[in-house]
């Protein structure tokens, strides 16, 4: 029997009130394990940002203390920021063997250079540490290889449930152990920390049977090409399309190099079901078969098929463009945000001459558990303290309530910021502090580098452009040598607005000789006459207030 733990902390870093970025500290005495390290695809006012990380700088302050990061399954959301983690952590990653297979493929997407320690489980694996031990169980999600994680305390157990929900139909790669649930639930659940993504949608989550029978039937009556269009790591979704393929004599192209890889490492370790060798051609030999016979599988960068999609329908697309008689399946539920491009995008493949299925018809079904499956989970557990994790605030929020529908009281239910501390001491959950959090914006191969005041400047540059005005000045001469010449991008165009550009110049020149008729002149005070004055001119003329960036030479 472990000594008691005497203090025991749960710190979410990540993962609440947004969807990805899930990221979750669990501090057991002085040992530290670290639950899921994933990324978030940037929102519309994140200008120009590829993705978006956890502020992990709490993290890198007790690196010592750190046992290891828990990988729940192999999505963007929980493995996308691992490569960034481990650049500054050396610490052992533990997770299933396709999870683990899908983070070393990211580590060598950014070149990370450390030697990583990775170590494979099963759901059946117990790992001994010395202030508590970690069990596992399979959960059913869109990928194979998801688990839940229970970290066991002298005060009770911790469990987080990764992604899941509940389909008794599925096949053994996706089958939840409900068995292992319950028998954790038995020993004494101290706090459990749950999916909240469909907390509002009431009902079971439809089963996969449902989406493999719409799938069949849709491929027998689709009478041209089918052009599937998914998340690059929802495998079942991909299986279900080898399956009706196979089924109706079809073969398929896989088409972009995040699905091509994905498509590589499950079929190589035994997790994709490829019923016949030649069902899968080359992109460059479509043209050989008939139009009927076929089926494009694909997916966009970074797994975003929306966007590969528009290229298609106005026919820029590298190897495929859509044609009259198309059937286009969007089996994708657009992540925040990305409602209105999948709207334009449905309405870009209609004029190009494609049907589309989508949601609508039950081509497409989430990997998450929605009310009924949330609360079969809470009844499994029964937790002395509940967490809902994973989701935007509303969705917490709806969780929460179910909670309450289930018998748990308002005061044993916790919905923390990113960075609050909730802490169990003397028998009691309560808020203890706050550690550093936000957002991480990684942009190109700059990590962090880019932050408020430069999302700012972006911005501004988006709304109202930029005016460049160089001068060339003689010190000694006390006057100009050149210009004022003034260069406008995104502001008005120039040939329209001579006039304007004329009296802009005409302003500079004078703001420049009155600063330099004074005894002692210098550059910024120039500078910033030039900027207030001409913002001030410019926006009684247009209304609108570009960006000045004033250029000051010297000869």
């Amino acid at each position: 029997m472990k000594k008691k733990n005497e203090s025991i902390k749960i710190i979410p870093l990540g993962g609440v009130g947004e969807i990805g970025k899930n990221m979750y500290v669990f501090e057991v005495d002085e040992d530290i394990f670290v639950i899921d390290a994933g990324l978030m695809y940037p929102e519309d006012e994140m200008l120009g940002i590829d993705i978006v990380i956890p502020d992990t700088t709490y993290l890198e302050d007790n690196k010592e203390r750190i046992k290891g990061i828990f990988l729940t399954h192999g999505h963007e959301d929980a493995i996308g920021a691992l490569p960034y983690l481990l650049m500054k952590l050396n610490v052992p990653v533990y997770g299933t063997k396709l999870t683990i297979a899908f983070a070393k493929e990211k580590l060598k997407d950014v070149n990370v250079k450390s030697e990583v320690v990775f170590h494979v489980i099963k759901a059946d694996t117990v790992l001994h540490f010395d202030t508590v031990d970690i069990s596992f169980f399979k959960t059913t999600h869109s990928i194979p290889d998801s688990i839940g994680i229970c970290i066991h305390t002298s005060e009770g157990n911790i469990v987080h449930t990764g992604d899941f929900k509940f389909d008794q139909s599925v096949s053994d790669f996706y089958q939840s152990d409900i068995a292992e649930m319950a028998k954790v639930g038995r020993e004494g659940v101290l706090c459990l920390l749950s999916d909240s993504i469909e907390a509002e949608h009431p009902g079971l989550t439809t089963s996969e049977r449902v989406i493999a029978g719409e799938m069949s039937n849709a491929f027998y009556s689709a009478r041209g090409r089918i052009i599937v269009a998914c998340f690059a790591s929802n495998l079942i979704r991909i299986q279900q399309v080898f399956d009706a393929a196979f089924e109706t004599g079809r073969k398929i192209a896989v088409v972009g190099k995040s699905l091509e890889r994905v498509y590589e490492i499950a079929l190589s370790l035994g997790y994709l079901d490829i019923k016949s060798e030649d069902i899968v051609i080359p992109v460059h030999e479509l043209d050989k078969y008939p139009d009927e016979e076929l089926v494009i599988l694909t997916t966009g960068n970074q797994g975003e098929p929306f966007l590969v999609l528009q290229k298609m329908a106005k026919r820029t697309h590298k190897y495929i463009n859509i044609q009259k008689g198309d059937t286009v399946f969007i089996t994708a539920s657009p992540s925040p945000g990305m409602e209105l491009i999948m709207s334009k995008t449905v309405d870009m493949l209609y004029r190009s001459g494609a049907s589309v299925l989508s949601e609508r018809r039950k081509v497409h079904v989430t990997g998450h558990g929605c009310q009924e499956d949330l609360k079969l989970m809470l009844n499994l557990m029964k937790p002395k303290y509940f967490i809902p994790v994973q989701g935007e605030y509303r969705m917490l929020v709806a969780h929460s309530r179910l909670a309450e529908q289930v018998g748990l009281k308002k005061e044993q239910v916790f919905i923390p910021d990113k960075g609050e501390v909730l802490e169990y001491k003397n028998e009691k959950m309560a808020f203890s502090g706050k550690v550093a959090s936000g957002n991480v914006l990684i942009d190109g191969i700059g990590v962090g580098d880019v932050g408020n005041i430069v999302l700012r400047d972006r911005r501004l540059l988006s709304q109202d452009g930029i005016l460049i005005v160089v001068v060339t000045l003689s010190k000694y001469k006390k006057s100009i040598a050149a210009g004022p010449e003034i260069i406008s991008r995104g502001f008005v165009y120039v040939r329209e607005s001579e006039q304007l550009m004329n009296d802009s110049t005409s302003l500079v020149r004078e703001i420049v000789e009155n600063n330099m008729e004074k005894d002692a002149f210098d550059w910024s005070s120039i500078k910033q006459d030039i900027r207030d004055q001409l913002n001030y001119f410019l926006f009684e003329k247009t209304k609108r207030r570009p960006m000045i960036l004033p250029i000051i030479m010297e000869i």
